[in-house]
């Protein structure tokens, strides 16, 4: 994957455009951090892409909560303890 650092974004667009269209994914970085990427996309596609995109940004953000929940317990339950506690759990609920 290229690196194109804004400087060079605004200074040669038309560069960076033909290397996007050969590239198909550009990284756009400041300061040499990465900031952006820069994916190309047809009018056909432009819809189902966006929808990846931010459907794989949700899985993300999930993964990340799920680590986040698991990370500081000191101990993880078997399968057996979790079956017992979804029990007693039921135990204290109303019936429907």
């Amino acid at each position: 994957m290229r690196f194109v650092s804004v400087r060079e974004l605004l200074g040669r667009r038309g560069a960076v455009w033909k290397a996007l269209a050969a590239e198909r994914e550009l990284v756009v970085t400041s300061n040499g951090k990465p900031i952006a990427i820069l994916a190309s996309v047809s009018e056909d596609s432009f819809e189902e892409t966006l929808r990846e995109l931010r459907r794989a940004r949700a899985l993300r953000a999930v993964n990340r909560l799920q680590w986040k929940a698991t990370a500081g317990l000191p101990y993880r339950l078997s399968p057996a303890q979790i079956r017992e506690e979804i029990a007693a759990a039921r135990k204290h609920r109303a019936p429907c």
